[in-house]
Parts: structure tokens; C-alpha cells; sequence
């Protein structure tokens, strides 16, 4: 089995923010794969489904971002889901509005969410998918303000053009293709000026 979490925090206000773009993610994808994500297990809202032949659970924490590693552990720990096989999305500020990029393992980029799946899964080899949101509008601005602030109508349609690569790429990596989906399916937004 792989565990695919989508992180974000649960609640109406947080609802189409930055922060919320691995909740976004993992609804698209799931609806893909034909499964509802709405069962409450693991401190999170849960789905099965199948995808490229391997059994999948969709899970949502609902713990807050801050403690999302909680419940990635406890649903690892109860389906024996070695951190190999944990694919986590979520948003990344260092990357543009509109970019995606699969790492294989790697540092939490003092993202709290992944600080905390990293601390409770005891290792960094899980898969991750970033999704660009972009950094913050002035320096001086709170990074917390950022990150939970709304999307933009425009900077969500750049980042959900994203989510139909998820499948294709998910299908690579559970056969062993880690590399090849990253050449394939890391990317950078096309530049907002083209329509000139």
C-alpha cells in the first residue's frame, strides 16, 4: 500500500489558502482515482482507492499543520507503510506560483508540516510533491500571514493545472521510476507576460 497525504489545515476559514494547496491536491487526485476522501481515521479524513495497480490510502490530517506527523505516523504505523511509500503534497514557498517539484527525500525547507511528518516518521526518505505559491509580497511581511492568506482566482488556476500530472507521475514512481518522473513532471510556470 502507499499512504498519499495531502497537508493543509482543517476548517472553512482555511478554505483555498496557500497553506491549504496539499488538501486541494489530494481532493483533485482522489476524485481521479475514484475514491471519497471523508472517512475519519488516523486524525484524518481517509479514502481508499487504487492507482497504477497499487492499493492507495488518500489521507488528510486533521490535526493542523503543525502536527500533521501524527497522523501520517499512526495510519504508517497500522497499515506497516515503510516512508518510501509516503507521498506527501504540500506548498512551497520558495518556488513560483504555478511550479511543481518532486523530491525523493530531502530537508523540510522549514515547511512546519513536513518538520513534523520528518520528527514523527523517524526519517526524510518519503516522496514529496511541492507545489509553488509563491513568497511573500514584502519582506517584512509575517510568513504565517502569507501562507494562510487566500489564493488569487489567477494563482489558483496555475497551480490546479498542475494536479492532472499527479497520476502519470505517481505511476512512474510506484514502478520504480523516481528519476524519470521528476525529468518529466518537475516544472516551472510559464511566464504570465505571453499574452503581450
Amino acid at each position: 500500500m502507499y499512504l498519499i497525504v495531502g497537508l493543509g489545515n482543517p476548517g472553512r476559514e482555511y478554505e483555498r489558502t496557500r497553506h491549504n494547496v496539499g488538501f486541494l491536491a489530494l481532493d483533485d487526485l482522489a476524485s481521479r482515482c475514484g475514491a471519497e476522501v471523508k472517512r475519519l481515521k488516523h486524525m484524518a479524513l481517509t479514502g481508499k482507492g487504487t492507482l497504477g495497480g497499487e492499493d492507495v490510502l488518500f489521507l488528510k490530517p486533521q490535526t493542523y499543520m503543525n502536527r500533521s506527523g501524527e497522523s501520517v505516523a499512526d495510519a504508517a504505523r497500522f497499515y506497516r507503510v515503510p516512508p518510501e511509500r509516503v507521498v506527501v503534497l504540500h506548498d512551497d514557498v520558495s518556488l513560483p506560483v504555478g511550479a511543481m517539484r518532486i523530491r525523493l527525500r530531502g530537508s523540510a525547507g522549514g515547511h512546519n508540516g513536513l518538520k513534523s511528518v520528518q520528527e514523527w516518521l523517524g526519517s526524510d526518505a518519503y516522496v514529496r510533491f511541492k507545489f509553488g505559491v509563491g513568497d511573500k509580497a514584502h519582506p517584512d511581511m509575517d510568513l504565517a500571514d502569507h501562507v494562510l492568506g487566500k489564493l488569487s482566482p489567477a494563482d489558483e488556476k496555475m497551480i490546479r493545472e498542475n494536479f492532472s500530472l499527479l497520476e502519470p507521475a505517481l505511476r512512474l514512481l510506484f514502478d520504480g521510476k523516481g528519476e524519470q518522473a521528476m525529468a518529466l513532471y518537475n516544472r516551472m510556470p510559464k511566464p504570465r507576460e505571453e499574452e503581450t
